[in-house]
């Protein structure tokens, strides 16, 4: 590794940037300094980070002075509003939000599918995709160097922890609540979501798809440099606490067998085969919780399409689809 970086995390006290934090420490990353950024209501707190404890400090536009790489993880108004701030400072900037990632002078980043992109920052500012985008693309991006990816259609399953430690809570109370007979107001998600699944992840827009389903699309499109990329997505909120599944259909420009899809995985980082049905072993979202590795299973032809495969991805949003990707970032600069 080269010398030591002055690194900030901005948001340090939310579930992402604590596991931002936890990849700097488990990675080894050379941090000379850690500056831990938060609202003035944290600022004050004590973080531990590799043995001592790091105060936090409130978040300002003064706070980038010497800072060499800027970890944002406090949603899309925090980032547009400082990290222009932090990229005068000198900074390179990695945001997790949805800010900048169609900005054409921002390049969103894969380590292990697109880490060029990294080194063409006009703006300072590198984004993080959608932590479902990731997850999906983990899978599909080997699968598209070999047999030419055309056209996804896919439907996620997507963790409460997606939502924050909010969605956690919302739904830790209403099992107690059903369990005990009490009654409850659904605040986080529109609808109950113990023992139950919703299918709507962020915003409708006019067109009838979520703002969340369209991301795949559009970030898919961009970070395997793929204009013509086809994406139809629904994507669906269940009682799961982290970890995020997608069953993907996906059609190839070239003929596609699962003994070659499979052969297409091997050596690749970051993700895993997992298949073996005949002896119940395929992914689930337990499995990946608190790993790096996204896994790949059910791999099968798909029996409507031509060169087409369906398989089911697993991996943890929080570190895969947010924190470790942002980490592997700095790690490729």
């Amino acid at each position: 590794m080269s010398e030591a970086k002055h690194v900030a995390i901005v948001g340090a006290t939310g579930a992402v940037g604590e596991e931002m934090r936890l990849c700097l420490e488990q990675r080894k990353f050379p941090v000379g300094k850690l500056t831990v950024l938060a609202s003035a209501r944290s600022a004050g707190k004590r973080i531990p980070f590799a043995g001592q404890d790091v105060i936090v400090e409130e978040l300002t536009h003064d706070s980038f002075a010497g800072v060499d790489i800027a970890l944002f993880s406090a949603g899309g108004g925090i980032s547009k509003e400082f990290g222009p701030s932090a990229a005068a400072a000198g900074a390179v900037v990695i945001d997790n939000s949805s800010a900048f990632r169609m900005d054409e002078g921002v390049p969103l980043v894969v380590p292990e599918i697109n880490p060029a992109a990294a080194k063409n920052r006009p703006r300072g500012i590198i984004a993080n995709p959608n932590c479902t985008t990731i997850i999906s693309l983990m899978a599909l991006a080997p699968l598209h160097e070999v047999f030419g990816l055309k056209s996804i259609i896919a439907s996620s399953y997507q963790a409460v922890s997606g939502s924050g430690a909010q969605g956690i809570i919302e739904l830790e109370e209403q099992v107690k609540a059903i369990a005990t007979g009490q009654p409850f107001e659904p605040k986080v998600y529109p609808r109950q979501i113990a023992f139950n699944v919703i299918p709507q992840v962020d915003v409708f827009t006019d067109n009838g798809y979520t703002k969340e389903e369209l991301k795949m699309l559009n970030e898919g499109r961009k970070i395997l440099g793929h204009a013509d990329l086809k994406v139809s997505c629904t994507c669906v909120r269940v009682p799961v606490y982290r970890s995020h599944s997608v069953s993907i259909t996906a059609q190839f420009e070239r003929p596609v067998d699962v003994e070659a899809a499979r052969a297409a995985f091997a050596g690749k980082p970051g993700v895993k085969v997992v298949d073996d049905p005949a002896n119940k072993v395929f992914p689930v979202p337990l499995d990946t919780t608190g790993k790096d590795d996204c896994l790949v299973g059910r791999i099968r032809k798909n029996l409507v399409l031509d060169n087409a495969l369906d398989l089911w991805v697993v991996g943890d949003q929080v570190r895969k689809g947010a924190a470790l990707n942002a980490v592997q970032i700095a790690e490729i600069l």
